[in-house]
């Protein structure tokens, strides 16, 4: 999995092939999705939901490595991550962080996670629904957050004692 993530499924992909989904999104990241194309349960997964017009996805690598060759992407507007937005054709190609194209979802990365999840969140929920997730997320966040460490600096004149500088990644002491 990318930077050497991995993700144990509860399920394989074969014991899932029958089962109707409301959603399924595809991760990106590489080799991961170079192997979700070679995988032809998978493909048949996401055929069938894009022809009972079922919200399907995928985000980074996946849209251009794995929904181009298996043809999802006819007739919708599409985005991916920027090191593969060249792959994708000109004319639906979309640089933005998320498209959503009738029941496609695209996302360009790691970085556009959330926004593609709430997608998700609002299709299937409605607008009511994001607007309780996200400030559920924005709030857990804030509960959690302590001071450790807390420095003072008066304004009235420069710091003293041990001066460090960051250079080139290093943090170096002088006196």
């Amino acid at each position: 999995a990318s930077y050497g993530t991995r993700i144990i499924a509860d399920k394989s992909i074969a014991a899932c092939a029958d089962q109707v989904f409301d959603l399924v999104a595809l991760p990106g990241g590489m080799p991961g999705s170079v192997r979700l194309r070679d995988n032809k349960i998978l493909q048949r997964i996401m055929v069938r939901q894009a022809e009972e017009k079922r919200l399907y996805g995928a985000i980074c690598a996946a849209p251009a490595v794995v929904l181009m060759p298996w043809g999802l992407h006819k007739g919708r507007k599409i985005t991916c991550h920027p090191s593969f937005i060249g792959d994708l054709p000109t004319f639906r190609a979309v640089e933005s962080n998320v498209q959503v194209s009738g029941e496609l979802t695209t996302s360009r990365g790691p970085g556009t996670v959330f926004q593609f999840a709430l997608s998700f969140v609002e299709q299937l929920f409605g607008p009511h629904s994001v607007e309780d997730v996200d400030s559920t997320l924005i709030d857990a966040g804030l509960e959690r957050s302590t001071e450790v460490n807390r420095v003072e600096w008066p304004f009235d004149h420069k710091p003293q004692g041990n001066k460090a500088c960051l250079t080139n990644g290093c943090l170096k002491h002088f006196s």
